[in-house]
């Protein structure tokens, strides 16, 4: 079992002396961009790497260590969890589905799934697929639940439970111990069980799981060789870097978390990459490649997101609104260990990826802020 791995004064230096000492290739234009990765490193980040694609080619840094331990750097080529990314792969996949008449989102969870949401108040018959994406079912988050986060976001739950193997329908179930948050199209509230659910969806129409139709569907026809979905396998892929979290202590010291079954992510947030593949999903995505016009409308058709008015979920994909005025389609991700975020114009012709492998300082939003306000 891994220790804890403590980040001294020494070691503090060397990740923040790293910082600069692993761009390709030095690029004026980014230089917004490097100083927000720079300062995330500062504020605490044990390290970041970021890739660019806009209409000067492709740039990437990095910042800061990808081992604590042995002061190793981040590299651009690092694949690492990219969390709820994974949601705008399976939101593609349904509209797919849809677009073929295979389904249509305003199918009730029921006629797919009969039965499985039910109890305390919640009724799949009056919940629909469109809901399920948009965040908009009432659902209660199974991550929200006490006991899955004494399990899985506590120190001593995480030590006993990092490798337990969780089927989809085990996290739906923890889920339906609680009543709906709301009545269904009544509100928002970010739930990763709507996406459990939505990859149960995927399974049920088409005979195959959700991981075979995204890499079917998406990963293998854009080429995405560094994309997977891991399933139960509880290592990263070469090349990568440690991950690390404080799980729940913020004056802790890091706890290496790098090695986890992400079944407990499932359909909601599983999933493996490296920023230049998250930059070509994107660029693809919203440049028409994966989707027809109308699936696509769909998918960029926006509800309010109360907490924060500069943002809207559509499908899949936030729509934000950052300080200067411009406007970038974008998804956050976060796992134990791993903090991402995704980002394309609405061309799909300048975006951005970027990873911190560490879940408690620093924030993506000012490295958005940066790319798209800053030069």
């Amino acid at each position: 079992m891994p220790a804890r791995t403590v980040l001294t004064g020494a070691t503090l230096l060397l990740a923040t002396a790293l910082a600069t000492a692993f761009t390709t290739p030095a690029a004026p234009a980014h230089a917004a961009t490097l100083g927000a990765v720079d300062a995330a490193v500062r504020s605490g980040v044990p390290g970041v790497t970021v890739t660019v694609r806009d209409r000067r080619g492709t740039w990437s840094a990095t910042a800061g260590a990808g081992d604590l331990r042995t002061g190793r750097s981040r590299s651009a080529d690092d694949r690492y969890r990219i969390g709820s990314l994974t949601k705008t792969f399976v939101a593609t996949v349904l509209l797919q589905l849809e677009a073929e008449g295979r389904l249509s989102l305003d199918d009730t969870v029921d006629t797919w799934l009969p039965g499985l949401v039910d109890g305390h108040g919640n009724d799949g018959r009056r919940i629909t697929l469109r809901q399920l994406l948009s965040h908009t079912s009432g659902v209660h988050s199974y991550t929200a639940d006490q006991d899955f986060r004494a399990r899985y976001f506590t120190e001593d739950g995480f030590r006993e439970h990092r490798y337990d193997t969780l089927t989809p329908r085990r996290l739906v179930a923890l889920a339906m111990r609680h009543a709906p948050d709301f009545a269904p199209g009544t509100s928002w509230r970010y739930s990763n069980t709507n996406y459990v659910l939505a990859g149960l969806v995927i399974e049920r129409a088409t005979g195959h799981s959700y991981a075979t139709e995204i890499t079917r569907r998406v990963i293998d026809p854009l080429r995405l060789t560094a994309t997977s979905v891991p399933g139960a396998a509880v290592t990263l892929p070469r090349p990568s870097s440690r991950a690390y979290s404080k799980l729940g202590d913020p004056a802790g010291a890091p706890y290496d978390v790098t090695e986890l079954d992400p079944s407990l992510a499932a359909a909601s947030g599983a999933m493996i990459s490296d920023s230049a593949d998250m930059d070509r999903f994107y660029a693809a995505l919203l440049g028409g490649r994966l989707l027809p016009a109308r699936q696509l409308a769909e998918m960029e058709t926006t509800v309010e997101v109360e907490e924060d008015p500069d943002v809207r979920y559509g499908l899949g994909l936030m729509d934000r609104r950052l300080s200067c005025g411009v406007h970038v389609w974008t998804h956050t991700g976060d796992i134990q260990g791993s903090t991402s975020v995704a980002a394309a114009t609405p061309d799909g012709r300048h975006t951005l990826a970027a990873n911190f492998n560490g879940d408690w300082a620093g924030g993506t939003d000012a490295v958005l802020e940066a790319e798209y306000c800053g030069d």
